[in-house]
């Protein structure tokens, strides 16, 4: 895990303009006010899993509110999922309130507003998935943020279970690995979506049968350079506008998941380690880029770093 920022006593608000920053950097662009005068102290660390980030915040009382001004000024949305291992905390969100303890999850969207206070020191591991990584329907997902989730039973306590395992000593492990770790996550998360939503208790639709049909398409015909929204319509005798409206309810375009499932094989080849049997470009192109530098270029804005520095990090090294 790297470590951010940290700092043992800041009475001066030129120092606390300095852990501001740290915590901007890792959670995004936020008001964060102590809730008590005189010294103050905070440790900001964080680490990646696969394309996931993950940030460990100690700190003293403190109220922090992310509103529509930070949003428009922000980067990339994230779904945070936070796991409370010390102190109180009050989540709030979309008009909901979450009140969570030591073992607790609350979730929250951080494309749009909400506040968090913490009454007392406190410890949180927050696991960032990026938004158009979780193939969740914005209406769905509006339906558990804001929201606390214990470890009493379902898919909820198998999500709290798997990433306090996770967060307590993030894994050095090879960037494939990682990428299979944040992906058992989004999935994870996404059932319990589907199970609070009642979407897991709904006959089976038959439009269900054909997205899966498209995804195996998809992944059968990777390694295509012709692969497109267009040939995967072709291929199931659909229109282009249906496979795109097949695909609102999956919080993916089929254009995005055919990037995404590429960017995946790349990331587990070039994390195998070893000798590379096979240049950067070679890997690109062996599945299905058509060009070296858009495919750098996607995967440092997906991963965090180039395709070189990912192979370069070699079996056991974290991943970015």
């Amino acid at each position: 895990m790297n470590l951010v920022a940290t700092t043992a006593s800041v009475p001066d608000e030129e120092g606390r303009d300095d852990w501001r920053e740290a915590w901007a950097r890792a959670l995004g662009p936020m008001t964060v006010t102590p809730r008590a005068e005189g010294p103050f102290v905070c440790r900001v660390s964080t680490a990646r899993l696969g394309w996931l980030r993950v940030c460990t915040i100690e700190a003293g009382p403190l109220r922090a509110g992310r509103t529509s001004r930070h949003i428009a000024h922000g980067a990339e949305g994230y779904v945070a999922l936070g796991v409370q291992t010390a102190g109180r905390a009050t989540l709030l969100q979309d008009g909901r309130r979450a009140d969570v303890g030591p073992g607790d999850l609350m979730v929250y969207d951080t494309t749009r507003p909400y506040s968090l206070d913490h009454p007392e020191p406190f410890t949180t591991r927050v696991v960032l998935l990026p938004r158009r990584a979780v193939g969740v329907p914005r209406e769905h997902l509006r339906e558990v943020t804001g929201t606390a989730i214990t470890g009493s039973e379902g898919p909820g306590a198998l999500l709290l279970s798997f990433l306090t395992a996770l967060t307590a000593s993030v894994p050095a492990c090879a960037p494939a690995v990682g990428a299979r770790l944040a992906t058992s996550v989004v999935d994870l998360f996404a059932t319990l979506v589907d199970e609070r939503t009642g979407r897991a208790e709904q006959p089976a639709d038959p439009r269900e049968h054909l997205v899966q049909r498209v995804r195996e398409h998809i992944d059968r015909h990777l390694r295509e350079p012709a692969l497109s929204p267009h040939t995967v319509a072709a291929a199931h005798h659909i229109s282009v506008r249906y496979l795109h409206r097949l695909f609102e309810a999956e919080g993916i375009t089929v254009g995005r998941l055919i990037q995404r499932r590429r960017l995946e094989e790349c990331a587990r080849e070039l994390g195998r380690g070893g000798p590379p049997a096979l240049t950067v470009s070679a890997v690109a192109y062996r599945w299905g880029f058509a060009n070296a530098a858009h495919f750098s270029r996607v995967f440092r804005t997906v991963y965090g770093v180039s395709p070189r520095e990912w192979r370069g990090a070699g079996v056991g090294a974290p991943a970015g």
